[in-house]
Parts: C-alpha cells; sequence; structure tokens
C-alpha cells in the first residue's frame, strides 16, 4: 500500500511544474512530431545525383560516377580514320540520294560517340524502323535506326508529295507494306554508300538482312558491348528526318589496325617514295663475291701447325667447276680460266637457293 503522504507530495510537485510553466511563457515545449513519409526521387533527380544530367557533350566536366561507368568504352577518337570514312559517307550520300529523291538533299552529321549497345536501344525514340545489316567480309552485324521524321519524308518524296508542305504524320499505328517497302530502298542505296566509303580503306559488302520496329528484335550484340553511334541529319528542303548508324567494336575489330591510320593509305613498312629510293640505292651498291676453288675439312692441330710458307694442296682440277658466293650464299656456279692476262670466272648457270641452304 502507498503512503497517503507521499501521494499528496507527488501532486503537490507536479502542481508546481505546472505553474512554473504557465508563468514562464518562454519555456520551450517540446511536443510529438508525426513521422513523414520516406521520399521517392524522380529520375532527372537521379540523373543529376549521378552526374547524367545534360551537361557538356564533350566529357571533360563528368562526375566521378559517370567516369567509372564510362571507364569500360573506347572512344571513337582512337579510331582516326573511322572519322573520314564517315566524312565520305556523307559526300557519298549526298550524291546518291538527289539521285534516288530527285530532290535537293543535304547530309551531315550531327555527332558521333561511343556507348554502350543496351543504352541505345533504350534510348531509341520510338516509333522508328530498325535496319539490321551484315558486313560479309567482316562476319558480323551492323544497325541502322530510321526515325519517323525521315520515315514519312521519304514516304512523302517518292511519292510524288509537293514541296512546301510537311509530311503528314499518324503515330500510333503501325508502318505499311508501302512504307516498309520504301524505307528498305532507301536503306539498300545508303548500304551501298556505306560501301563505297570503306573502299578506300578496304572492300567490305554491306547486305541487308531484316527490318525491324521493336529494339528488342534488332539486338545484334551484348548489351554491354562497346559501340559506335553516328547520327546523320538528312534535310530534303523543308522535309527530312534523321538515320543513325550504329557499329559495335566487334564489327570493326577485323579491320582495327587500318582505323589506326592517321590519314588515308598509312602502311606501315610500305612507302612508294622511299621503295624508289632505296631500288635506285641498289643499283649502286658494292657487292662482294668470292669465288670458292675448294673446301677442305683440316684437323685443329693441322690447322695450329701452319706456318708461313705452308703449302696446302688444292683438290681442283684445271678448269674444274667453282662457286661463286656473296658470303655465305651461293650465287653460281662456274668455272676459272684466263682473259687478257687475268684470272677470270665464267659463269654458267644460276645456283638454286634451296641447293644452297643444302649445302
Amino acid at each position: 500500500m502507498s503512503d497517503p503522504a507521499s501521494a499528496q507530495s507527488d501532486d503537490a510537485l507536479a502542481a508546481a511544474w505546472g505553474a512554473d510553466l504557465d508563468a514562464d511563457p518562454g519555456a520551450e515545449v517540446v511536443e510529438a512530431v508525426p513521422a513523414q513519409p520516406a521520399r521517392v526521387l524522380n529520375q532527372a533527380e537521379i540523373d543529376s545525383l549521378l552526374g547524367f544530367d545534360d551537361g557538356p557533350a564533350d566529357g571533360e566536366n563528368r562526375t566521378g560516377m559517370q567516369k567509372i561507368i564510362s571507364s569500360g568504352l573506347v572512344s571513337y577518337e582512337r579510331l582516326p580514320m573511322l572519322e573520314i570514312v564517315f566524312d565520305r559517307l556523307v559526300r557519298i550520300m549526298s550524291t546518291s540520294l538527289r539521285n534516288f529523291t530527285s530532290d535537293n538533299v543535304e547530309v551531315g552529321i550531327d555527332n558521333i560517340l561511343s556507348l554502350r549497345f543496351g543504352d541505345y536501344l533504350n534510348s531509341i525514340p520510338l516509333p522508328a524502323m530498325l535496319a539490321v545489316f551484315k558486313a560479309e567480309e567482316w562476319d558480323n552485324y551492323g544497325l541502322m535506326v530510321v526515325d519517323s521524321a525521315m520515315i514519312y519524308s521519304i514516304v512523302d518524296v517518292l511519292l510524288g508529295g509537293r514541296r512546301g508542305t510537311a509530311a503528314m504524320r499518324i503515330e500510333g499505328r503501325p508502318y505499311t507494306t508501302i512504307e516498309r517497302t520504301l524505307v528498305e530502298r532507301l536503306i539498300h542505296v545508303v548500304l551501298a554508300d556505306l560501301s563505297a566509303a570503306f573502299d578506300p580503306l578496304c572492300p567490305v559488302t554491306f547486305r541487308f538482312e531484316r527490318l525491324e520496329v521493336n529494339p528488342r528484335f534488332a539486338t545484334i550484340s551484348r548489351l554491354s558491348n562497346a559501340a559506335v553511334l553516328s547520327r546523320l541529319r538528312i534535310d530534303m528542303e523543308d522535309r527530312g528526318g534523321r538515320m543513325e548508324l550504329l557499329l559495335p567494336y566487334a564489327t570493326l575489330e577485323p579491320v582495327r589496325e587500318l582505323l589506326l591510320q592517321q590519314f588515308m593509305g598509312e602502311k606501315f613498312g610500305r612507302d612508294s617514295i622511299w621503295e624508289t629510293h632505296l631500288a635506285e640505292e641498289l643499283w649502286n651498291t658494292d657487292v662482294e663475291l668470292d669465288v670458292v676453288l675448294d673446301e677442305q675439312v683440316m684437323r685443329l692441330s693441322d690447322v695450329m701447325a701452319l706456318r708461313p710458307g705452308s703449302r696446302m694442296v688444292l683438290n681442283a682440277a684445271p678448269g674444274a667447276p667453282v662457286q661463286v658466293r656473296c658470303g655465305a650464299v651461293s650465287l653460281f656456279d662456274g668455272r676459272v680460266g684466263r682473259r687478257k692476262n687475268r684470272m677470270a670466272v665464267r659463269i654458267e648457270h644460276d645456283t638454286p637457293r634451296q641447293q644452297a641452304t643444302e649445302r
């Protein structure tokens, strides 16, 4: 049982504390704050946190996280000849597309960059047509993407659309057979131009495989593999669109040594000017020829016993065949004679190289 006296003292103490709080209005009163729900970050905030927001594309001011993720990529700038090939492609396409469309066509390169194949598949703006093509000589595949604006523009141009009117775009419907056929003809023209762009470097044939509208069905490489992407801009006066050409590094591996060249025609150890100069200097080079009359095998003791005045008998009769050598290489077989009071050798025939090596 509790003591009534202690209970009364506790009530008095509580009353005294309450009076003090009422008397001091500046005293802090701690109240229970309800717990706030966890905040979910949106995609823009996540990209900004990781350093993937819209910043400089040159890669100079990238964050540490972005540098770590991109460290496995191989920059296309390490392949100088690839940029020259794409420049040739632009010039060739400008001419071929003018003949194909009978219209004024301007082709330009927006940018060339290296990226992961999976990241590119996720960034393709749909609807679009994805053309899978094969490099016959390299035994690998590439990808060409034609965006919706380019599809409707090329259909409008090839079917006689009037200039000055924008191409009609009906989104949300599958592409018709006519549209797919016309775009496929365009792809054949571009692939022929791409083969012509690579011709000065190495002959290669790009063959059209299939046309897809779903990026999942256009997977030609592992999603983590690196690739080179070239974005082309095609303008036909008030119409036009974009085409994107993607080549995985695995496709370019057979010609990697050629793409490392600094200029077209560079070949390590091969220079026509140096070859001509070397050939001219070789004609003026002095070469020593030795006529071997006889070869003998002697013991070391006999060699050590040789003194000035010692005689060695050669086992060669007059008119016997002799060898003409340059160093250790036998060049000719001949016979020793005399011409105008001088010893001479008449060459009869060449010595086969295989026979010279066997000796």
